[in-house]
Formats: C-alpha cells, structure tokens, sequence
C-alpha cells in the first residue's frame, strides 16, 4: 500500500510540473509582464506601457492606442496623457481564475496609422482574503471497535479559494489518544486528508470520540477553519472491504459513447455470509458532477459513460469508491480511479476580428496591415495548432504574429478601378486528423487615390458652324469619363489658350467649365473666318490634379448671305449700264460681249446662272445660262433696231437664291471704225476708275519688292564669307584675264512675256540675258520671236569663261537686277512681284524654283522662272476669251497686250501676255532697232520657252 501511494505521488507531481511549464511559456511569448495583488483598486499603477514599449507620447494619443482584452472586459485602462497603464475596476481573483495557480490576463496593445500590436500579460497576484471553510460544521463516523490500529478514515477537507501559500497549507486536529491526522503534500498542496486510529477502540471504556478539525492557511496573517468530528464506536462486523490497490489509473476517449466501460473494481472481504457480501458506492464526497458523467453498478463494481465526456471541460476525473458490506454493521473499504480523458479533435478553431483598419487606398504599399486576427483552439496539442490562410486569388495574405494572432497584409498592388471591394475569406484548420477548419469573410473596401486622367472618347474632333449664327448660341459638348470617384473623378473643362488671327480664342467661343457645353460668343462669318482649331482641356480634382486634352477642328459653314455683284471689268459700276458696240455684217454665233459677275461666298451659293429679264422674242441675242456671253442668234436685218435694251439677270444656287440685274446696251452700227472709236472712248473714261483698282496692287509691289531687296542683302552678306575662300582659291589657280566676256547685262529694251494656259502641263517664264560667249549681233530680238536653245530643247551650256565674268563679282556685291518682272496672278485683279530665289542649276528645274545659284560651275547669266501647274505654290491665271487684247493699267507707264495663239492641239489654247512700255514708245524703238533684229533671231534674252 505504501508503493502505490509512491507512485501515485510521483505521477502528480509530473502533471503538476507541465502546468508550471506550459505557464512558464506563456510568459516568455509575450513582450511585458506585470504583477499587481488581486482588489487593487481603481486607478493603481500597473504599469508604464509606452516607456517599457519603446513608444513616444505622442505616438500613443495620435496612433490611437488601445487596449483589447480577450474576454472583452476592461480590467485596465491606459492614460494617453503619460502613457501609464492603471486598474479600472477591481480584480477578484477567485472569480477570474479558479483554481489556477497562475492567473495571468492576456492584453493586445494595438496603434493604428500604422497598425501594430503588442503583447502583455498581467498576473493577478493573489492576497490571502478568503479563510478555509469546510463543507459541513460536523462530521459522523461510524467506526467499529475491531478495527486494528493504524486504520485510516479519508475525511473531507476544508476548501480555501486562495492559491498558493495563502490556500490551506495544514491540519490540526484536537488533542487524542486514540486518533491522529495524516495528510499527504503534493507540491506544497494537500490533496488527501485522513484519520489515522493510533490504537483499538473498546466501546465500553470510550464509545464516542468529539474531534475538533483545524484547516490552517499559510497567509499573512493567517486564516482558519473548523469543523467537529463525532466518532461512533460499533461493536460488530470486524473486517472491512479492501481492494488490492488505494487507487486506480484509468484513460476514456472524449465523447465516448453511453455505457462504454471506463474500469471494473474489485474488493474483498474476509468475513464469511452476508458480512462478507461487498455492494459498491460513490462516497459521498463525489461531486454530483462526476455522478452525472459515471455510473457504478453496485454489484459489479463496473465503472461506465453515462453523460458527455469533455476534454475541454475536465481533462482528469478524480471518483472515490466505498465498498461496504452487509454486516449488521456495515464496513466499508476505500479506493479512488483517476480517470484521464483523451482529448480529440472535436472544437473548430475560432477566429475574432481584433482589428478591421477600412478602407484601405489603392495604393497602400506591400505589407500593410489591413486586420488583426486572433485564432483559438480549445483543444490541446495537435488538435489545437491551428494555421490560417487566405483563399486564392485575394491580394492579401496572412502572416503570423504572435501566439494565436494572425495579421491580415496587402501582398499585391491594389486597383480600385479594376475591383473596388473584396470579400476576403480566412481558413483556420487545426493538425488534427481529421482536421477541423471554420471560415471568417472579411469586407475589405478599397479607397480611390487620383491615378487616373480624365479620358476623351477620341483626341480629336470636328464640328461645322454655320455662319452667322446667333452670339452665345450652343454648338458642342465635350465630354470626358476618369474611372476615379468622388472628387477625383470631378471633371472641369477648360480652354487652352491660343489665338486666331491674332485675336484670342476666348473671344470665339467659351466652354462651360461643368458640363462641358461650347457657345459661340460671336456670329461667324464664312468670308472673314472658315477654320479654326482649338484644345480643351479636362482636369480632375484630385490632389494633384490630372487632365489630358482635346483638340477640336471647328469649320465654319457658308450660307447664302452674299448676292451676285457684277465685276467692274464688265462694268465701272454695278449699277452703270454696260454699253456695247457690234456690226450689222455679225454672223450669227459672233460673241458680242461677255458679262461677268462675282459672288463672295462659295460652293453652290456662289454657282451663278445667267438670263435675260423680259427679252423681246425677236430679239437677235442669247446669253449663255453658266458663261454669262452674249451672242448673236441670227444675222441682222433690215427691221432689225440700231439699239438693244435690256436686263441681265444674274442668280446664284443658294438656299434662298440671291439675284443681281444690270441693264445692258447693245447698238449696232454699220463698221468697225465706229466700234473702234466707241472703245477707245471706254477705255478714256474708266482710267480713273482702274487706277483706284490698282492702287492696292502698286502697295502690293512696293511691300513685297522691298522684303525681296532686304532678303537679297542679307543672303548676299551671308553668303560673302563663305563664298570668300573659294573665289581667292580660284584667283590663285586660275588667271585673271583682263578682257572678260560673258558679263551679266540686262538690255534697257528686256521684255517679259507670260504664257499662261491652264491646260499645259507646265507653264514656264525664262528671263535670259546677253551672254559673253554669244556674237554681239543676237543681244535684241523681235517681241515675238521664239528661241529655242538648242535643238534638244535644253539650255545652252554656260561658256567657259564665266569663272573670270563680271557677273561672278557683281553677284558677290549683291548687285542683281530684275526689271520689269510681274505675273497677274487672276481675279481679284493684282499684279504680284516674283522675285528669284537661289536653287540649285538644273537644266529644267521643278515648278517655283529659280537658277542658277551664285557659285562655282554655274553660268550665273541665265535665270529661269518657273511657274506652272508643277508648281502648286504658284498658280497659273487663266485669261477670259474675251478679255481686250490690249488695255491701259490706269497709273501705269505699261501696256497689257494679250495675243491669242492658236493651239497645237484642239483641247489647248495658249494666251500670251506682253508688259513694255507704252505703245507709242515701244514703236520708236522697234523703228531704231529694226535692223539689229534681222541679225539677232536667236538672242535668248528675248525669248521664253514653251
């Protein structure tokens, strides 16, 4: 009996000593430790939380410190002023941890902006504030006189909800000579209490026995208890039950199953009969909790499940078992069964949200702390080792803290455009097998940053206008989306600034800054302003602002608002009536005149038809409907009228059509003397009226003659030092020869000629001048001679001589002169200056060039002027069949004369035009060069090409 209560004492103090270990262990894992007696009151100092953290005090008020407690009460409280960690309410011990030896609460510190957490731990120290106190103020006892000495009676004991040295630390029992007490220490606590009979009792001397039972702490001071013992001395059945064991160790798995055997007692009795017939109870102090768990059959002694076994609840059940038997005084004998109980996998993990830091931006970067989590497992070892993770695909993952704490961190790059919210669903499953899991969804919401510009639907756009509009009237909306929210996707719409024509765009349109509406702040005109391009620009309110640009093309669209006008080469005045002169001897078909009228608008509405108003139907004349010429139908006769009057209507294909009238006169008369007259008398009078024409034309000149000569002086000092080495170079290896030929003069009697054909291919006007290298008897030519070159049609291959030309040296100094070189350039009526630019010699240039350069290998006394459909810079005027072979420019000192070619082929027609002097002066040069003429056919400077 002595060894079994050996090893019974061995075993627990090995499970007493893995408590204190796994205890040990927890205090290690966390960061602080603090110790304060158990009903400390409100406001006693704990602890100095920030200094012993390593935080600053200003962190802790404006990260927003906070302490979380696991079983949600708050026991402390920390002042954010000094960071100082103090008791909020008072701290009952007993309540709080019964019957552990360490009662350590568990504190989370956690500070947002950024998220982090801390681990504390506050052991409630225990104080010696409850007294032992036993379950009932007397005890019987029936013992019997034939009892041996040495016999042992279990007593309950006292209970002190103390811990520690202030629990019960010892018993002492009233002074006898028949009893004493034993109790047994397991790890400085008592855990079983009995009365020791020192001698036989003999009821006839002493047949009852008053104890006084003393329960002592080991507090300061200390505290006691006490109850009385009444022992009854029975004079029978002398042998009591025994078993073969003082206890028994047995296991049961969690959640067995009703009636499943937990172990069979077995007692013995050496009386014989019915003394020694042993029945089997649950002593009396048996909770009635283990009552509700086992049951005993009386008989047998077996041991069964009757209730739920929880590991979680009690993992060890300590039963005492009474055998009595069936004496007319019963003895009993005593055995106790620990039962341990097999923890399994039975509790999910259980998982709390701690800390839910939403929304988050999207563009919080790797690694921050969304939530913090906190996991428990009430099973024990494998089956309570959980892991978390997070299902996939999610950008958050889950990192472990600290002991059952879990962090739930950003691990990619977010995008609330792409997804602006996730439900994140955390697993936790435990290592048992099989193994256990629960399932927690987080709403994580994401935050907009401005990462995105405003968009337009295209970069470009393009509205039509028409032309005079209403000022302020609406003509456009832009629009723009920014897949951000809030103010980040507020869009305002401005203009850029820019100018057209010098005028500031704001002074054309406006835009709402809201809705993006565009207004014409003026009425447009089709004549003054067709096209103009403006930028929008679309900027966000986010900090910063992001924007991106429109560009838009706005036309402005013509309306028939112009109405035809007659053009004053037809007439001096639109109201003047036009005059014309025919013979009776016209055939018909003979075009007697041509009206002509303008339109300044264009397109349909400047598309013109013209006809007669009112025409007597003998009347011999017809107008063309789109040509305006008036011709003869028939042959005049007899009964025909010397006088014509009548109105010509002109009208435009507009919507409405505009229409203009003007009279017109046509007399007959009987030669052509008389007409002769009659247009001389026409010219006369409207010189005055053609000067004021031309008056913008001479301006014209002057402007562009003048920025041609300042362009010339320039180029010709810019080009003087590079051109500089080159010319001493060739001083050097050629020689300089006195008489030099080949020099550049222009002849007092050159003459221009401009062959304009707007069907040839290419329209030329070459400008040659004397060269050395020719015969002194081919300097003039006639007017309209032709030259050809060579038979090749190409030029003439500049004469050898020209390095050591005057030409070469007058081109250095800048001294080149151009006379009498202009080009109508058609309707509105202007002569335009086109001065030569410097191009590279080749022996038929491109459309607009002129050749040659001033440099070496160049004959530098040919210029070719090239104007020609090749050209599109340069367009080619067309001459009107019926425009007067020779006409005056009023304020001019030359003669126009046009001469009407015939063409190489049906579809073609050339028109030459001839500028000189005046008519009188160019007939007394012919007469003194008349001679030199014959001899000079071929002079190039007095012909052009074809």
């Amino acid at each position: 009996m002595l060894s079994l209560r050996k090893d019974y004492q061995s075993r627990n103090r090995w499970i007493y000593s893995l408590v204190l270990l796994q205890i040990a262990l927890k205090l290690v894992i966390c960061q602080l430790h603090y110790v304060i007696p158990e009903e400390s009151r409100h406001g006693t100092f704990v602890g100095r939380i920030a200094q012993d953290l390593g935080l600053e005090i200003g962190e802790i008020n404006s990260r927003m410190l906070r302490i979380v407690s696991r079983d949600e009460k708050e026991y402390f409280q920390v002042n954010l002023q000094n960071g100082i960690l103090f008791v909020k309410d008072i701290i009952d011990r007993e309540s709080l941890c019964p019957n552990i030896p360490f009662c350590i609460i568990p504190l989370q510190v956690i500070l947002d902006k950024p998220v982090q957490m801390y681990r504390i731990d506050v052991e409630i120290e225990d104080i010696n504030d409850n007294s032992p106190a036993f379950s009932s103020n007397v005890y019987n006892l029936v013992i019997s006189e034939l009892r041996p000495a040495g016999s042992r009676f279990p007593l309950e004991g006292a209970t002190d909800s103390d811990v520690g040295t202030n629990s019960i630390t010892n018993y002492e029992l009233s002074a006898s000579d028949y009893f004493a007490l034993d109790f047994q220490k397991y790890l400085h606590q008592i855990r079983s209490l009995e009365l020791v009979l020192k001698k036989s009792l003999d009821r006839e001397t002493h047949s009852v026995h008053n104890l006084t039972l003393t329960a002592l702490d080991g507090g300061k001071p200390r505290l006691s208890g006490t109850t009385q013992i009444v022992i009854m001395v029975e004079d029978v059945n002398d042998n009591a039950p025994t078993f073969d064991k003082p206890f028994y160790q047995c296991s049961v798995t969690e959640g067995a199953m009703e009636e499943t055997l937990v172990f069979k007692l077995n007692a013995t009795d050496l009386d014989q009969g019915k003394n020694g017939e042993i029945t089997y109870e649950f002593n009396k102090l048996v909770p009635e909790q283990v009552k509700s768990i086992f049951s005993l059959d009386k008989h047998t002694g077996e041991i069964k499940i009757k209730g739920e076994v929880d590991f979680e609840t009690s993992n060890m059940y300590e039963i005492q078992i009474d055998a009595l038997d069936n004496g007319d005084y019963p003895m009993v004998g005593h055995c106790k069964v620990l039962v341990s109980v097999v923890d399994i996998n039975d509790n999910p993990p259980e998982m709390t949200v701690i800390s839910l830091s939403v929304p988050v931006p999207e563009d919080a970067p790797q690694g921050t702390i969304v939530a913090i989590i906190s996991v428990h497992d009430r099973d024990s070892g494998v089956n309570g080792r959980v892991n978390c993770q997070v299902q996939q695909p999610s950008p958050f993952k889950i990192n472990p803290a600290f002991t059952g704490d879990y962090s739930l961190t950003v691990d990619t790059k977010l995008d609330r455009e792409t997804q602006s919210e996730y439900e994140v669903q955390i697993t936790a499953k435990d290592e048992g097998s099989p193994c256990l899991s629960s399932t927690k969804t987080i709403k994580v919401i994401i935050s907009d940053v401005n990462d995105n510009a405003p968009k337009f639907e295209q970069l470009t756009s393009t509205i039509f206008i028409k032309e005079n509009n209403p000022p302020g009237s609406y003509v456009y909306t832009v629009s723009a989306s920014d897949p951000d929210v809030d103010q980040n996707s507020f869009i305002t719409y401005s203009l850029a600034d820019s100018t057209v024509n010098g005028i500031p765009l704001s002074s054309y349109i406006s835009i709402n800054p809201e809705n993006g509406n565009v207004y014409a702040l003026l009425s447009f005109d089709y004549e003054q302003v067709t096209y103009f391009q403006c930028n929008i620009k679309a900027t966000d309110a986010g900090l910063p602002p992001l924007n991106s640009t429109l560009t838009l093309n706005i036309f402005i669209v013509d309306v028939n608002d112009n109405p035809p006008t007659f053009s004053p080469l037809s007439s001096s005045s639109v109201s003047d009536v036009i005059s014309v002169t025919t013979t009776k001897t016209a055939q018909a078909g003979h075009l007697i005149t041509k009206i002509r009228a303008v339109d300044l608008d264009c397109g349909y509405n400047a598309w013109m038809s013209y006809k007669f108003k009112d025409i007597s139907v003998n009347a011999p004349f017809a107008i063309s409907l789109y040509t305006g010429e008036i011709s003869l139908t028939r042959p005049f006769t007899e009964s025909d009228r010397d006088e014509y009057k009548m109105l010509v209507v002109v009208q435009d294909h507009g919507e409405p059509p505009l229409t203009a009238v003007t009279p017109v006169i046509i007399s007959v008369v009987d030669s052509e003397e008389e007409i002769k007259i009659n247009n001389h008398q026409y010219v006369k009078g409207s010189d005055d009226d053609i000067s004021n024409t031309n008056i913008y034309l001479v301006i014209t000149i002057c402007l562009i003659s003048s920025i041609f000569l300042i362009t010339l002086i320039s180029f010709t000092v810019l080009r003087w030092r590079k051109y500089r080495d080159e010319v001493n170079a060739l001083r050097e290896n050629y020689k300089i020869y006195t008489s030099t030929v080949g020099s550049w003069v222009y002849s007092q009697q050159s003459q221009c000629k401009f062959y304009l054909n707007s069907v040839q291919a290419k329209n030329d006007l070459i400008v040659f001048t004397p060269n050395g290298a020719q015969s002194s008897g081919t300097e003039n030519n006639s007017p309209g001679q032709a030259f050809t070159p060579t038979s090749s049609n190409k030029p003439r291959h500049p004469h050898p001589d020209w390095r050591y030309s005057a030409s070469l040296r007058a081109a250095m100094q800048g001294a080149v002169h151009v006379e009498g070189a202009a080009i109508l350039r058609g309707p509105p009526v202007g002569l335009e200056q086109q001065w030569p630019t410097v191009s590279s010699a080749t022996p038929e240039p491109e459309g607009g060039e002129v050749s040659p350069p001033v440099g070496a290998g160049v004959n530098c006394n040919s210029w070719t002027f090239k104007y020609g459909p090749g050209n599109p810079k340069q367009p080619v005027p067309q001459i009107p069949p019926d425009f007067p072979e020779n006409f005056i420019i009023p304020g001019s000192p030359a003669i126009i004369s046009i001469r009407q070619d015939q063409p190489s082929t049906q579809s073609q027609k050339s028109n030459f035009i001839t500028f000189g002097k005046k008519e009188e002066t160019k007939k007394k040069k012919k007469k003194k060069k008349g001679n030199k003429n014959q001899d000079k056919g071929n002079n190039p400077a007095d012909n052009s090409d074809q």
